[in-house]
């Protein structure tokens, strides 16, 4: 029988007052206690340090070199403890392909539905695509009027340049007679007598067979298709004549001929052209897409990757901003920044430059650039629309005594065509400096080929999503859509299973508060609690049972209105017979908790021992323990009597506005923030806090104090800015990687 308690004994781990305590197994244990108690040296550095080690030696020793080996944690011993799996709050890699999909697996079973049950269409004109299979191709035939004349040919070259004399002699080979050659059909018997013109595009298709359409005909048309699919590429071209049209002659039950055929001339307008494939195409345009598998819908495959960013869904392009060191400074004092660098060869012919637009805009090199005609920005940037610009180079000595008038690309066009086109790595990391991240052009940040994007799927309200616009979705959102997809019977049963796990997942992340957060968000943007909550719904969904999950403060971010869905999730979690234990210090998770553990009394060297211990109910009536006295109501947070007041009433002035806020799901908003006042940006979870703080305010006084090259969200001004003259972000992200690194050493003590 398994043990029904985690006995740990003499834990000296860190601050731990040689700690002796037993938590109850297929629980949910909450340790809480003060910052710095030794609530993390108990659950990670022990527990989970002690079950990972355990496992790690149960392991053959060729398998233990691949992994990372804990050091034995100091216990005396450690009785009960089942395989242990810590989620911490630390953010996903900045791998700009991991998004939130990709890690739960979500899109992995997206990719099987999409090739199961997609619908093509043609990408150019949104015409929904059909294929028939071989024997759908002869049954059409078949249902055309009795007596109807076909030939069967088999496309081998469609619209090519050369003399493709090498494809006519292999066809006459394999014991092809006639073939259709830039519409005409000819015989194959003398292919010395057909002479293509090499410089002209052509199109070859090889006679199959002819047919009169009536009984008993079924079995040869049925090999003869299945010839022309094979030879054709998925293809077969069917010429018919309807009864009574043209002049033709029977010779036998099954066979036509045509004195045209015989004189190798072109069928006569009265017959029509029927195009069939096995693959989904468009016989108007031309367009034809072959079978589609899970591959062709991932950015990580050649076979679905936009060709232009490589499914990225983004671009290095040269930014102007970047290239314009400070706006306050003149051209003379070299406001452009690119012109500044370079050889002393380089930097003369950009100081000519420099004058030569100076002089063909008349242009005062001595006023700020801020304050230069726009007219002449955009000029300089992207050029000025080919018109001639003369340079003169009579001062240059020597070898440059000579005027030269030619177009000016443009500081954007120049730089990008020498960032492709160089072979320094030094060029290319300088011109690097000058360059952001901007969605593709080509594909609009949606990182697949257009005709991969152009296969959909009906949902809510028979409305089609492609699978990028699917991504786009909330995940909340998307379980709507996939819940109320509209399948055939066939298609149902085909994908029941991944319908299912598609569900499933998605359940399992509005359940842990992230019903906000869109399906295509990039994992490197998450916060650390919403990482760790992501890394949790994936746990749930792998369904394990019997092992030690281990949390650290799961409703870190979390919005109150969330708090009851997160619990649930930890219930779920612990039903399923495992045992959790939480490092917490929110209330309705401690409240919430079948066992706590109160640490204390105080932090670091004062800390480390059990202070309270047990129910909710036993921890309130402890004495010297300090979560409980607020847990009830013995101590309060005190609310200040006086606050800060901004230094005026009027916005123009100790205030920084933030004008036209429009960035993901900001409704063009105007927000002002007073000046050295403590101010607290508040709302649910997904409500645009950080777009508004993060992804616009921060990135807008970055790119102005430090040159950042990261683009701002969308607003329309930022009034005010002009009263500071720095910005500092304190945020989760570790202030050292390197073990040489320490509080001492950060903070320039030592």
């Amino acid at each position: 029988m398994p043990a029904q308690v985690i006995k740990i004994s003499g834990a000296r781990q860190h601050n731990l007052k040689n700690l002796h305590v037993e938590l109850p197994r297929e629980k949910l244990v909450v340790i809480t206690g003060l910052s710095g108690s030794g609530k993390s040296s108990l659950a990670f550095d022990t527990l989970y340090a002690e079950g990972q080690r355990r496992y790690v030696e149960s392991l053959s020793a060729y398998a233990r070199q691949f992994l990372d080996r804990m050091e034995k944690p100091n216990v005396d011993f450690i009785q009960g403890l089942s395989p242990a799996i810590a989620i911490e709050q630390r953010s996903a890699g900045a791998n700009p392909r991991s998004t939130i999909a990709i890690t739960t697996e979500i899109y992995d079973y997206l990719r099987v539905l999409f090739s199961a049950v997609g619908q093509p269409h043609d990408p150019l004109t949104g015409q929904p695509l059909s294929r028939q299979t071989p024997q759908q191709i002869v049954d059409q035939i078949l249902a055309y009027e009795p007596e109807s004349k076909t030939i069967l040919l088999a496309p081998l070259i469609e619209n090519q340049p050369g003399e493709f004399r090498d494809v006519i002699e292999k066809i006459r080979r394999e014991g092809f007679v006639r073939a259709r050659i830039d519409g005409e059909i000819m015989e194959l018997d003398r292919t010395e007598r057909i002479r293509l013109k090499k410089d002209k595009r052509h199109t070859i298709e090889a006679v199959v067979d002819r047919l009169v359409v009536r009984d008993g005909i079924r079995i040869r048309l049925t090999d003869s298709i299945e010839t022309a699919l094979k030879w054709g590429g998925n293809r077969v071209v069917v010429l018919r004549q309807r009864p009574g049209d043209g002049v033709m002659e029977k010779r036998s039950n099954e066979k036509i001929t045509t004195p045209t055929l015989q004189h190798s001339n072109t069928p006569t307008a009265e017959w029509e052209e029927q195009h069939y494939s096995t693959d989904y195409g468009n016989a108007e345009t031309g367009f034809r897409i072959g079978e589609l598998t899970p591959r062709h819908f991932s950015f990580n495959s050649h076979l679905g990757a936009c060709p232009a960013c490589h499914g990225l869904g983004t671009q290095l392009v040269c930014d102007p901003e970047l290239m314009i060191s400070d706006p306050g400074k003149t051209l003379a004092e070299g406001a452009i920044t690119p012109w500044r660098r370079g050889t002393k060869r380089m930097q003369t012919y950009y100081r000519h430059l420099q004058k030569a637009l100076v002089k063909h805009f008349h242009i005062d090199e001595d006023v700020p650039f801020s304050e230069l005609p726009e007219q002449f920005k955009q000029a300089l940037y992207f050029g000025a629309n080919g018109t001639p610009i003369e340079m003169d180079f009579s001062n240059s000595g020597p070898a440059g005594a000579a005027k030269v008038a030619k177009p000016f690309e443009g500081l954007v066009p120049q730089m990008q065509r020498l960032y492709e086109q160089t072979e320094s790595e030094f060029t290319r990391n300088r011109i690097r400096s000058f360059m952001t991240y901007e969605p593709c052009k080509v594909c609009n940040a949606a990182r697949l080929k257009p005709e991969i994007l152009a296969v959909t799927i009906k949902g809510r309200h028979a409305r089609e999503l492609n699978i990028h616009q699917l991504s786009e979705l909330t995940t909340e959102a998307a379980a709507r859509f996939i819940a109320a997809l509209e399948l055939t019977a066939q298609q149902r049963a085909i994908v029941r299973d991944v319908v299912r796990e598609i569900q499933s997942r998605l359940q399992f992340l509005v359940e842990v508060g992230l019903g906000y957060l869109t399906l295509n968000r990039q994992s490197g943007t998450l916060s650390g609690g919403e990482a760790q909550r992501i890394r949790l719904a994936t746990q749930i969904g792998s369904g394990l049972a019997g092992v030690l999950y281990i949390l650290d403060e799961p409703s870190i971010g979390l919005h109150q209105r969330d708090n009851a869905r997160l619990l649930g999730t930890l219930w779920r979690l612990r039903d399923l017979g495992n045992s959790v234990i939480v490092v917490e210090h929110d209330e309705e998770t401690i409240r919430a908790a079948d066992h706590i553990i109160d640490l204390g009394p105080g932090a670091g060297p004062r800390g480390g021992e059990i202070v309270a211990q047990g129910k909710l109910e036993e921890v309130l009536r402890a004495k010297n323990s300090l979560t409980a006295d607020y847990l009830s109501g013995r101590a309060r947070i005190s609310i200040p009597k006086q606050r800060a007041k901004p230094r005026s009433t009027d916005k123009s002035e100790g205030w920084l506005t933030l004008v036209g806020a429009t960035e993901n799901n900001l409704k063009d908003i105007t927000v002002s923030f007073p000046l050295g006042c403590f101010t607290c940006v508040t709302g649910v979870s997904g409500s645009g806090k950080s777009t508004l703080v993060d992804d616009i305010l921060r990135r807008a006084l970055f790119r102005r104090f430090h040159n950042a090259k990261e683009k701002p969200g969308a607003h329309r001004a930022i009034r005010g800015v002009e009263q500071i003259d720095k910005a500092i972000v304190i945020d989760q992200s570790p202030i050292g990687r390197t073990p040489r690194s320490n509080p001492v050493t950060y903070t320039g003590a030592f």
